[in-house]
């Protein structure tokens, strides 16, 4: 390679690496923001490998469950009533045992949950594990 091109090369490297410090910055910033704010769940999350607590990984691939999981999560979504965090909880059903985890805004959307996954045909049981923010 002619030597003016090894130079390009290298002063156009130099100037990217340059260039990429403010943003590794910028991104630590934005994360320790987040590790301190609502989000950071990480206390939730090593509850959750205890394997005492069921997670959505623990979902039965039988089809009747399955469907189950799958026609409590589209009455959720068709319902606007409901919360965002309400619409997405955690639903897992073993053996027609169905667990519902996660937040929801209080009490009255917690028994709506639960009385939409109850009313589905094949649910055995429901476990509400849902967590309320408000008192």
């Amino acid at each position: 390679m002619p030597t003016r091109l090894l130079l390009v090369i290298f002063t156009l490297t130099g100037s990217l690496l340059m260039m990429t410090g403010p943003v590794r910055a910028e991104q630590n910033t934005a994360f320790h923001l987040a590790a301190n704010s609502e989000l950071e769940n990480t206390e939730r999350n090593v509850r959750d490998k205890d394997n005492a607590t069921l997670t959505p990984e623990d979902q039965k691939e039988t089809k009747k469950d399955i469907k189950i999981t799958a026609k409590i999560r589209q009455a959720l979504v068709r319902d606007k009533s409901l919360s965002v965090d309400a619409q997405n909880v955690k639903i897992i059903t073993r053996n027609g045992v169905v667990t519902l985890r996660g937040p929801v805004a209080n009490e009255a959307e917690s028994k709506t949950l639960q009385k939409i996954a109850k009313k589905m045909r094949g649910v055995v049981l429901v476990d509400n594990q849902l967590e309320n923010k408000a008192p």
